[in-house]
């Protein structure tokens, strides 16, 4: 059975890009333009193996987004990857502090995006 990715950013370009990426990989992509809209998703029991975030969206952030589904008891655990163009030291903590299993810094490869996905995915 393919793992399913869910992916939240507010850049449409960056959604089909790296879903076009995850689905050739054999994924299935599961897409959200924004935190708030992930949420809803989450709440209506989508089901995804990964969540990768951006950090820099409008309304609620990355860092944000990773508490609330922290929260929720089926995405305890579930790797949780961040996706920005961000590459200090003070976010990347923050970001793990609210739990995010690792991050890959825009503009990410289509190998570095694999091969950052298999590190997590089990």
């Amino acid at each position: 059975m393919s793992k399913t990715v869910f992916l939240v950013d507010d850049s449409a370009t960056i959604l089909l890009s790296i879903s076009g990426i995850l689905t050739k990989a054999g994924f299935a992509v599961e897409k959200a333009a924004s935190a708030e809209e992930a949420l809803k998703k989450f709440g209506a029991s989508v089901r995804a193996d990964l969540l990768i975030t951006d950090l820099n969206m409008p309304g609620m952030n990355g860092i944000e987004l990773i508490r609330e589904v922290r929260k929720l008891p089926a995405y305890k655990f579930m790797p949780i990857l961040f996706l920005t163009t961000e590459s200090q030291q003070s976010r990347k903590m923050e970001a793990k502090a609210a739990g995010a299993s690792g991050w890959i810094v825009k503009p990410a490869t289509a190998d570095e995006l694999l091969n950052t996905i298999k590190l997590v995915i089990k």
